[in-house]
């Protein structure tokens, strides 16, 4: 059980992601691997990091690159073997640092055996292992408009798919690959814990749930609101946070948790969440999960139409939004920071500047981002600031959501180039290009050919270019988790953030007992002026360096300033 009177370990760690497929290939299939990784470990702990994360490398027919398991317990032959893991698993311990998996438990694959069990026939035991149900009315099952209810897939067209052999629709939130597990069953649940423990009895250090605030579906399956002159309606109110989901999440952690050492991490990925979702499941005294990731922030650049609808981010949204989510959780729940992981465009391209000012807005949001109260993600190759693939030509993409995307705007229309120049922006495969290692011609990523084209650029961002570079983006980020590792201020101060009405200025103030820390930061293309009760301090760390004039902001320009002995 854990001592709640005193801070979590967690509170002051930094985790590094990473999406296996495209970190390291060993074996020139141009897949990412296993032994790669331990052959990358060093390239982390030197960096600093406390905890990876590995993005699923579970057995997979890959139809969304692993996030459809068919089988929980094998690690995926593409990815290598059990050996391979316990021995990876050994050397991320053998360097002090922690583990944990990538666990996605809403669905299975099509090809899990027990989906291929329940859809055996209508009689089986297993049948209410997902969702059934009949054609709607007195449709006939099969044809447009039979589907139970209106619900659009979050990949496109129906999120329920017709089966033949026994005459009902299954559902999935997801694609078709993806049939959603049905949480109200006793058996689901059972099983789930049984292999979450099997895990952790296996030596691993906790879980990154995917999607884990979807497992409680509203049962009577409602029809939703369509908008926007849409086809399919927005199911979300009615598997987002649903009636059962905190007993479903309580009872996993009392179930696979409650006997074991403090150590373990449970992060849930919850789409949709307000801060006082977040609280009841994160307030420790709930028993449920450490931390979450929200959507809010990086929903900012999304019109009414969601993310394919794009439109700029205002900095008084963003620091709005920052604000109520640090003040919200403070003191009760916990906040996990991000602006990148393998769902989202590379965050320099996508906020910052990723030509003249890449060094500097790369290392602008990850000040930002690191000195708020929260636990910071890094995605690989935010350290070296890689940008977005800016790929031209739609076979380059493999993503199953922005290939969907493509064939159903372009089906009702739209030109393919102005679907193209979307998914220049906002796809998924922006984050899952081969991580850029050196300036070679696969950028010591492969022997072989890539899964996914490099990224653009790869000759001058890389990792062995980088730490050489006297503006080193890895070295900034080292010096931002050394200040978490050593000063408690950084991982439990207070946040107050000021001037937050200013259009340019992002400044906040972190505040522990008698130390104080001021953090300026000018997310823009013109110099700023300082306000004169902000001009005072020392500068801890600064991305110009030397250079920084206290009365003015360079373009880009961010800095910490120690200001205890002044406030």
């Amino acid at each position: 059980m854990r001592d709640s009177s005193r801070p979590a370990w967690w509170t002051n760690a930094v985790v590094y992601q990473i999406y296996p497929r495209s970190f390291q290939d060993t074996t020139d299939d141009g897949i990412g691997d296993l032994t790669g990784i331990v052959q990358r470990l060093d390239h982390l702990s030197e960096l600093g990091v406390d905890v990876i994360w590995l993005s699923p490398i579970h057995e997979s027919p890959q139809h969304d690159n692993g996030y459809d398991i068919s089988n929980y317990r094998r690690i995926d032959a593409v990815f290598g073997t059990e050996d391979e893991f316990d021995y990876l698993l050994a050397e991320v311990h053998a360097r002090g640092m922690k583990m944990i998996m990538d666990l996605v438990v809403n669905h299975t694959s099509t090809e899990h055996e027990a989906f291929k069990v329940s859809a055996s026939s209508r009689e089986n035991i297993s049948r209410d292992s997902y969702h059934w149900r009949d054609p709607r009315g007195s449709f006939k099952g099969g044809e447009p408009g039979a589907e139970p209810n209106n619900w659009g897939s979050l990949f496109g067209g129906s999120a329920w798919s017709w089966h033949e052999l026994t005459q009902q629709y299954y559902l999935h939130i997801f694609s078709a690959h993806q049939p959603d597990l049905n949480w109200a069953s006793t058996r689901v649940r059972t099983r789930v814990f049984e292999m979450m423990n099997w895990w952790m009895d296996r030596g691993i250090d906790g879980f990154r749930m995917d999607a884990i605030n979807y497992i409680s579906k509203d049962q009577r399956f409602p029809d939703s609101m369509i908008q926007f002159g849409g086809v399919w309606g927005d199911g979300a109110p009615f598997y987002t946070s649903g009636p059962r989901v905190h007993e479903f999440v309580h009872e996993m952690m009392r179930k696979v948790f409650a006997d074991r050492d403090t150590d373990y991490l449970v992060v849930g990925e919850t789409t949709g969440a307000t801060v006082e979702e977040a609280l009841l499941f994160t307030i420790p005294e709930r028993g449920e999960l450490d931390m979450l990731f929200q959507f809010e922030h990086v929903n900012l650049d999304h019109g009414p139409g969601g993310k394919w609808d794009r439109r700029p981010v205002q900095l008084r949204d963003l620091k709005t939004s920052w604000n109520r989510w640090q003040r919200g959780l403070e003191g009760r729940g916990w906040n996990s920071l991000y602006l990148s992981n393998h769902d989202q465009p590379r965050h320099v391209s996508r906020f910052g500047n990723d030509g003249d000012f890449r060094y500097e807005s790369a290392t602008l949001w990850a000040t930002l981002l690191h000195m708020q109260r929260g636990t910071p993600f890094i995605y690989q190759g935010e350290e070296i600031g890689m940008v977005n693939a800016d790929f031209s030509s739609i076979d380059q993409y493999r993503d199953v959501e922005s290939l969907n995307f493509y064939a159903e705007a372009t089906a009702r229309g739209r030109s393919p180039q102005a679907v193209l120049e979307l998914l220049r922006h906002v796809s998924r495969d922006n984050a899952r290009t081969p991580m850029q290692w050196d300036a070679g011609p696969r950028a010591g990523f492969s022997g072989g050919i890539p899964w996914i084209g490099l990224g653009p650029r790869h000759g001058e961002i890389n990792v062995e270019t980088d730490k050489a570079s006297v503006k080193s983006i890895f070295r900034y980020y080292q010096e931002l988790i050394r200040m978490r590792h050593e000063l408690p201020v950084v991982a439990l101060g207070t946040f107050n953030l000021l001037y937050a009405n200013h259009p340019a200025l992002f400044a906040f103030r972190r505040t522990l007992g008698e130390v104080s820390l001021s953090i300026l930061a000018n997310p823009s293309y013109q110099e700023l002026p300082v306000p004169l009760d902000l001009r005072t301090g020392k500068v801890l760390l600064g991305n110009y360096g030397g250079e920084a004039d206290p009365a003015v902001l360079a373009p880009w320009e961010a800095r910490v300033t120690d200001i205890s002995a002044i406030g």
